[in-house]
């Protein structure tokens, strides 16, 4: 008769099993509790952008970079920021005041208002020839407020609108949603401030979306006033 073969294992004992489970219980429980401040940090943490693509801008910034055009001339409220390459200290963000003028480091007053980013660009880097070699300036505008006008009455949307370009009547009325049926479209009239004075164009709306007498069609200044009787 043949003999029984021998189990080859190791009996663990009873108490030590019940060390390993309470371990595991252990182990489960605080994994849980975890668990809710794991999953918060993860919803909380950001999100990185893919490798080459740039973030997007902040809020307050989106449009301004692309509304401002290349020839856009500056005005009071507008928001700039002047660097210079290689110079940390000379970096500011700066609001045109209603003087028309800014304030740079090393080079003092710069006149802004109707000048373009690229003039005063030029005449900050040779003034500041005086202090530094070759200086690599760049100009951007950031914030575009003073190209306002005011379209009022019988228009859809009254009220002031900024643009960081030049636009000519038919925009402004686009841009306040149109006349009214009321309206009385041959009688429009474009109210602009000359120092003491203020002039008033006429503007016969039926007339220029017909194609005629087109240059009543003109470009409106900072401060014009579009009146729809």
């Amino acid at each position: 008769m043949s003999a029984r073969p021998r189990r080859c294992c190791t009996r663990i004992p009873r108490n030590a099993r019940c060390t390993l489970a309470q371990r595991i219980l252990a182990t489960v429980t605080l994994a849980l509790l975890w668990m809710p401040g794991l999953l918060q940090q993860a919803n909380a943490a950001p999100v990185a952008a893919p490798s080459g693509v740039n973030p997007p801008p902040p809020a307050d910034r989106v449009g301004a970079r692309e509304a401002a055009d290349p020839d856009y001339r500056l005005g009071p409220e507008d928001v700039v920021e002047i660097a210079v390459w290689r110079e940390d200290g000379l970096k500011k963000e700066l609001l045109v005041r209603p003087d028309g003028a800014i304030s740079f480091p090393l080079v003092g007053e710069v006149q802004a208002a109707e000048r373009t980013a690229m003039d005063i660009q030029h005449e900050i880097e040779t003034k500041l020839r005086k202090y530094l070699s070759d200086p690599v300036v760049s100009v951007t505008v950031l914030k575009v407020a003073a190209q306002k006008i005011y379209v009022i009455g019988r228009v859809n949307k009254p009220g002031e609108f900024v643009s960081g370009r030049y636009i000519d009547v038919l925009q402004a009325l686009s841009m306040a949603g149109g006349l009214t049926p009321f309206a009385s479209a041959n009688d429009i009239r474009i109210l602009r401030r000359k120092s003491a004075t203020e002039e008033v164009i006429p503007f016969r709306y039926n007339d220029v979306v017909k194609g005629k007498n087109l240059e009543q069609n003109i470009i409106l200044k900072p401060g014009d006033v579009v009146v729809v009787p």
